[in-house]
């Protein structure tokens, strides 16, 4: 099907009609008929229009590139911005995802609220996406490619081309005579993309002509797939919600089919941490943490994340330093004292008739510890001390947050747990003046 900027605008009726749509204008051929296009239907579009250009600088002609790029836009009378970016690779990444990871962020921190950036891809790129997510053996998701609308910063990305074959925009250049930059890393078959699309799709293609068509329908189906699942897995999660956000019951879990269970795995993960743990780390979930004996304490740890088990919940958390003070830490208490390991911070004020008895305080000093075994309290009203161990246990305390909890110390005697107890003899009494020990568990900011 020839491409039209009539085809264009219909794809773009949608847009706010108070919002800017910037090209993402690299100058090659496909970006340039994206611009050349919404150009010519702009009036009846009754939006700004502009383009943006991402200067990676790893070309020797970046650039030339750049001010090509300005000059298009200068004649056809369109704001022009340039973003410039550090694109270099690190050691073992993928120089193409390495320049387009940077070249994202940086549209993503730049465009405004409500605006839309336009994007280029193509039928083409959409079926070589999803042969790539195949060979890397993703999911629906992964399979759905790349969606036609998406929110993007403060404001959305779209994709009006994915309908659009290269040829037809090919075709359209030609026909308008356009000049557009022919990036040679585009030939360079030792990334995956190029290899797929100079080696492996035009076999494909010669035995099934309508290759791109078919691909692209796949992925629109594995895209409604991947939304069903969505729903599935948000209705699953809010019957399973444990007593914080970052908990899940087990045996709600437990109920879910295998299937689900997955599937419910994956959702939270993505929601909680921004990305879905692989395949080996959610089996060892489902295995070594879900299917475990309940006075077991399993941990399974990706990246800077980990899930534990404590009774009836798991727990998704950010992985934190294992090491704490042996000693103890001096608390002059005019300010606020900020714990080591981002332990978070602790702050006192005065409450009549509650926490710890001031005049059990001298010189307006406490000292701060954690816990090394053996700690015993007697919590204010009761008649006998308890090992911490069996409070914590009481409380539902979980083992691993047990060795990070502080322990406020009077003449090296334990007076209070934070956001706990206060230990008797140091409970204020009816009438007397108290200190309340608050306990902020956000880390402090560097």
């Amino acid at each position: 099907m020839p491409f039209s900027p009539a085809h264009l605008q219909q794809q773009l009726l949608d847009c706010p009609g108070s919002a800017t749509c910037w090209v993402a204008y690299s100058g090659g051929v496909d970006s340039h008929v994206l611009l050349h296009a919404l150009v010519s239907v702009r009036t009846s579009l009754g939006c700004q229009i502009g383009a943006v250009h991402v200067n990676h600088g790893l070309h020797e002609d970046a650039a030339e590139w750049e001010g090509h790029c300005r000059e298009v836009c200068k004649g056809l009378a369109v704001p022009f911005v340039s973003l410039r970016v550090d694109a270099r690779h690190a050691a073992g990444e993928s120089p193409e995802a390495a320049a387009r990871a940077a070249r994202y962020a940086a549209l993503q921190d730049w465009l405004d609220p409500g605006d839309c950036l336009l994007t280029a891809q193509h039928q083409d790129d959409q079926a070589e996406t999803l042969l790539l997510q195949l060979l890397r053996g993703s999911g629906v998701k992964g399979l759905a490619a790349m969606p036609t609308v998406a929110d993007f910063g403060a404001g959305q990305l779209r994709r009006p081309l994915l309908d659009c074959a290269r040829q037809a925009l090919l075709a359209y250049a030609r026909e308008k005579d356009l000049d557009w930059i022919d990036d040679p890393s585009n030939q360079d078959t030792g990334l995956d993309r190029n290899f797929l699309r100079h080696h492996i799709v035009p076999e494909l293609r010669e035995r099934w002509p309508a290759l791109s068509a078919t691909l692209a329908r796949s992925a629109r189906h594995c895209a409604e797939a991947a939304r069903a699942l969505t729903q599935l897995a948000e209705q699953d999660l809010a019957a399973v919600a444990g007593e914080t956000p970052r908990g899940l019951r087990v045996s709600g879990l437990q109920r879910l089919s295998m299937e689900r269970r997955r599937n419910a795995l994956r959702h939270w993960c993505m929601g909680q941490c921004g990305s879905i743990p692989s395949t080996a780390v959610i089996e060892r979930m489902l295995t070594d943490v879900l299917a475990s004996r309940v006075d077991a304490e399993p941990c399974v740890r990706w990246g800077d994340h980990e899930l534990r088990r404590y009774r009836d919940q798991v727990y998704l958390l950010g992985q934190r330093p294992e090491a704490l003070p042996a000693g103890v830490l001096d608390w002059k208490l005019t300010r606020p004292l900020v714990l080591p390991g981002d332990g978070g911070t602790l702050s006192v004020t005065m409450e009549p008739g509650g926490g710890i008895r001031a005049a059990a305080v001298t010189g307006n000093l406490l000292q701060v510890g954690f816990r090394h075994g053996g700690e015993r309290c007697r919590p204010g009203g009761r008649r006998h001390h308890h090992a911490l161990k069996k409070l914590f246990q009481e409380h539902g305390v979980p083992p691993w947050e047990r060795p990070r909890i502080p322990l406020i110390f009077i003449d090296n005697e334990l007076a209070a747990v934070a956001g706990l107890w206060v230990c008797e003899p140091f409970c204020a009494g009816s009438g007397e003046t108290g200190l309340a020990i608050h306990w902020d568990r956000t880390p402090a900011q560097a």
